[in-house]
């Protein structure tokens, strides 16, 4: 699980914008969003660079359930 979509919410980024940095398709950036496909480590890394936040904060532990 991870925290894309919250942190997209905070830094008043759209998925669009991100999936344009990432070099991404949007439909792959949502599905990233929605926690319906992990994205792979090294595109983690670099959406936590375009987010600017620590890799460990767009992750959530194993054993919390998704909110959504």
């Amino acid at each position: 699980m991870n925290r894309i979509k919250e942190f997209l919410a905070v830094r008043r980024m759209s998925q669009t914008d991100l999936a344009h940095q990432l070099g991404k398709s949007f439909n792959t950036v949502n599905l990233y969003a929605a926690n319906k496909v992990q994205p792979p480590i090294p595109v983690l890394y670099q959406i936590a660079d375009i987010l600017k936040v620590d890799v460990r904060e767009l992750l959530l532990p194993n054993n919390v359930t998704s909110q959504s």
